[in-house]
């Protein structure tokens, strides 16, 4: 389905893991056609040519959205990226089908309302792709430490040492006496545990050496509390920093501010959007526990006072989330020498 047009073409798809539904408008909205593609970058790159020189093309940021952006760039398209939350309107209508989806994100772009999303140059892409996948083992060697931790609590054991997985701890262990099957279920997990431990000592070499000439990841070390990981968090999720306009849309973005719902007269401000990264928001709560600044210290402590302690924990994240900012866009946190001492 098909109309000839002479114009430049604003062109909606509706990606799929398997098949993708491509529709095409004219910049009036006039539809000029759809067509349903099975997933194959020659196939794109031959149906993104009949939209004409440089088209408009929208594509949600879905399941594995990268091979498209990057072939529709390549094919000399002008790309956008759709954020899926900006969207979601789409399935509350009565007739919902990948065409209507494809020709509403053509509509949105057309009319400049479209919720966009940053699309990450496949450098950065590659690092981020270590970095989740660092904290994916992480995930799972917690996930198995604490199977320990368990089959430990129903023999009635419980750990004597600080670390459990430590040298004293493994020592401890190994002269527990367990039943058969509990104790060859704790050596599998032990193992397992060994195993992740290499793996994610390997990505942490690998994203340090990506990152080692990357001079905001070096300056936000100096923020007690931002390690290497931390920062290659804050470094790889948030990308080009510059794209915020400042530190509060950042502390946004992330997840980190209140929701707010206004009608009329009635204002209400609730918890925090956790909208965004995941991994910036856990980064930056984990950094305040352990050490941070004194300012902030000294806040936190005050709105603990008042309003108790997860609130004061995300406002200290949120505060350090500022630093960061400006770390990333100046290579330098000046605030930084007037509150040197951590706490």
């Amino acid at each position: 389905m098909c109309a000839e047009y002479d114009g430049r073409q604003v062109v909606g798809i509706d990606l799929h893991r398997r098949r993708s539904v491509i529709a095409r408008q004219s910049e009036s909205g006039e539809s000029l056609g759809w067509v349903r593609i099975v997933n194959d970058r020659e196939v794109l790159r031959e149906q993104i040519g009949l939209a004409g020189p440089v088209p408009r093309v929208v594509v949600e940021a879905t399941y594995g959205w990268y091979w498209a952006v990057d072939e529709l760039r390549a094919a000399g398209a002008e790309v956008y990226l759709a954020h899926p939350l900006g969207v979601k309107g789409f399935r509350y209508r009565r007739v919902k089908n990948d065409v209507r989806d494809a020709f509403d994100l053509a509509d949105l772009l057309r009319m400049g309302r479209l919720p966009q999303a940053w699309i990450a140059p496949p450098p950065v892409r590659e690092v981020r792709e270590l970095v989740r996948y660092r904290a994916k083992l992480v995930k799972v060697r917690s996930g198995l430490k604490a199977q320990v931790h368990a089959v430990l609590a129903k023999n009635g054991l419980g750990a004597r040492v600080s670390d459990l997985f430590g040298v004293a701890g493994r020592e401890w262990l190994a002269g527990c006496r367990l039943p058969a099957a509990y104790a060859v279920r704790v050596g599998s997990l032990l193992d397992l545990i060994d195993h992740l431990d290499r793996e994610e000592a390997r990505f942490a070499a690998l994203i340090a050496a990506r990152l080692a000439g990357d001079e905001g990841y070096r300056v936000i070390q100096q923020l007690p509390g931002v390690g290497p990981t931390f920062a290659a968090v804050f470094v790889v999720e948030i990308g080009d920093v510059h794209r915020f306009a400042n530190a509060a849309a950042l502390a946004s973005w992330a997840g980190l501010t209140p929701r707010h719902r206004e009608s009329d007269t009635t204002v209400h401000r609730g918890h925090i959007s956790k909208q965004g990264s995941r991994l910036v928001r856990w980064a930056a709560v984990e950094a305040v526990q352990h050490a941070t600044v004194a300012k902030i210290a000294a806040d936190r402590h005050r709105i603990e006072q008042r309003r108790g302690t997860n609130i004061a924990k995300v406002a200290a994240a949120r505060k350090l989330l500022t630093l960061v900012y400006y770390g990333l866009r100046d290579h330098e946190i000046r605030a930084l020498a007037r509150c040197q001492d951590p706490v």
